[in-house]
């Protein structure tokens, strides 16, 4: 421990709950306007959070400022247990959710970006918590940017070492003004995207505080939504549902793809392998769903979800087809109908894209579509250095040589992403879930998902689950948001050593 800079880590979570207790301030004019009880504990939780940070901040100025590997890794995951431990202040405080473990999970699902739920009721909640629920998902969302574009590369991990070289920033040697520079620019998109997609909700039906909650859970891939039924509540609005769609595909996106295109840099998008998949993966799988909502819906099932067919049979299939493929893919978790009722080809199709993840660099979670990527590019020139074994052949990506340790380092990931998946769902079980659902959340929140199969499929929540199994999936949710590694080096007897 001696040798950890622990006053820089402390510094940094006093900054974590700063930012904390500002979105709580926000958040406090909503329920005062609509004179709400809940806003009494909104600001009290916005000033315990602000004094626990002040405190953290100022009684730590560190004498080295240098930030080294290990002190890295405890930054990103105690930054995100401070942000748990402060952010559910306002549910226990206001009453709304008074169960500590109900606050934890619910928490943990918003900055996570999850979007799994333990309300049953949200359109009874204050509105000011309806507000920070949404908040945590935008800040949730902003903190992933800076980490995988920033932050993970430099502890030599995540997928964006592969977009280094064409990155607005940063690489190890140009540490501080690259880092500042890129994000800068993006907050500037993200915030940008939140507000362009706030106005256009706004004028296609929404009203502005629901259009507000969903651009910030959107923008952000989280999922939470003002109302019970999701974005299904908008199926008689199909506009409505279109904006979130090209909105979500952007969040999903690459954030410096992102940049590229608002520079007008429209060939660099397309000239990248990873986006090139991912927008036309959404399109191949989403017109096959198509097909089977449309011509093979299983008659038998029901769903309490209102489907007013506005334009005709094929545009509603078009559309609900698309919606749920690109909300499982980005890992967003929006719901406009109950894939599970299609029928159990549709259902197997939708439990596959929970490993799929969006692109590296983005807000959304899971595997990442870059790793997919590589590791069936590597899985075929196994085949070739099957018959040509004295060969040396790279991987190749965006047409140039990858470095084997990222190779292995994306192989690596893998492996521990199922095993914990295998492992979480036999754990489960134990939690008292059926198997089948325990699939679903263990994949759901170590995908950082939301809606699943079983018993926590679209329509329903993680409310039934028992303590033990809402406090293992909260855990999942963390592990999966900080791409693994993050977290459990911190379990591991070499990361304690003095070296």
């Amino acid at each position: 421990m001696a040798s950890l800079n622990l006053k820089i880590i402390y510094r940094f979570l006093g900054i974590t709950a700063i930012l904390n207790g500002f979105f709580m301030f926000i958040s406090f004019p909503f329920s005062l306007f609509n004179n709400e009880k809940a806003a009494w504990g909104i600001l009290n939780a916005g000033i315990i959070t602000l004094l626990i940070g002040a405190l953290l901040y100022y009684f730590n100025k560190p004498n080295n400022t240098n930030i080294q590997k290990k002190e890295g890794y405890l930054i990103v995951t105690l930054g995100w247990l401070i942000l748990t431990f402060t952010g559910m202040l306002p549910y226990l405080l206001s009453g709304t959710i008074p169960n500590v473990i109900n606050a934890i999970f619910e928490t943990i699902s918003g900055y996570s970006t999850t979007g799994s739920s333990i309300l049953t009721d949200i359109e009874a909640m204050p509105k000011g918590i309806l507000f920070w629920r949404s908040a945590t998902h935008w800040i949730g969302g902003m903190g992933i940017i800076v980490l995988t574009i920033a932050i993970l590369p430099l502890l030599g991990i995540g997928g964006m070492q592969l977009f280094m070289a064409e990155a607005p920033g940063p690489s190890a040697d140009k540490l501080h003004p690259r880092i500042t520079d890129t994000a800068k620019r993006l907050y500037l998109i993200y915030v940008t995207l939140t507000f362009a997609e706030f106005f256009l909700l706004k004028a296609a039906g929404m009203t502005w505080f629901d259009a507000i909650n969903h651009a910030m859970a959107t923008v952000s891939t989280g999922g939470f939504s003002t109302k019970n039924n999701s974005v299904a509540f908008y199926n008689h609005l199909p506009l409505t549902q279109y904006i979130i769609i090209f909105f979500m595909i952007a969040a999903g996106t690459n954030f410096v793809l992102t940049y590229f295109a608002l520079k007008g840099k429209i060939q660099k998008v397309f000239q990248s392998e990873e986006f090139k998949y991912y927008l036309f993966g959404i399109i191949g799988v989403s017109a096959i769903v198509t097909v089977i909502v449309h011509f093979f819906q299983d008659p038998t099932l029901v769903t309490s979800i209102a489907h007013p067919k506005v334009l005709g049979e094929l545009e509603y299939a078009i559309r609900h087809s698309l919606f749920m493929v690109t909300s499982v893919v980005t890992t967003t978790g929006f719901v406009t109908a109950d894939y599970t009722t299609w029928n159990l080809f549709a259902t197997g199709i939708f439990f596959a894209l929970f490993f799929t993840g969006g692109s590296a660099g983005s807000t959304s979670g899971g595997v990442k579509i870059v790793r997919h990527i590589i590791m069936l590019k590597n899985s075929f020139l196994e085949f070739k250095k099957t018959l040509h074994p004295s060969a040396i052949i790279p991987v190749r990506y965006d047409g140039k040589s990858v470095n084997q340790q990222i190779v292995f380092n994306i192989l690596s990931f893998f492996i521990i992403y199922m095993l914990i998946f295998i492992l979480a769902s036999v754990i489960l079980t134990l939690f008292g879930m059926d198997f089948f659902s325990a699939l679903g959340a263990a994949a759901s929140s170590l995908g950082n998902i939301g809606p699943a199969v079983g018993s926590v499929n679209p329509v329903a929540n993680f409310n039934h689950l028992t303590d033990a199994a809402k406090l293992f999936c909260s855990f999942l949710m963390l592990i999966g948001r900080l791409e693994l590694f993050t977290v459990l080096i911190l379990f591991t007897p070499l990361f304690w050593r003095k070296n």
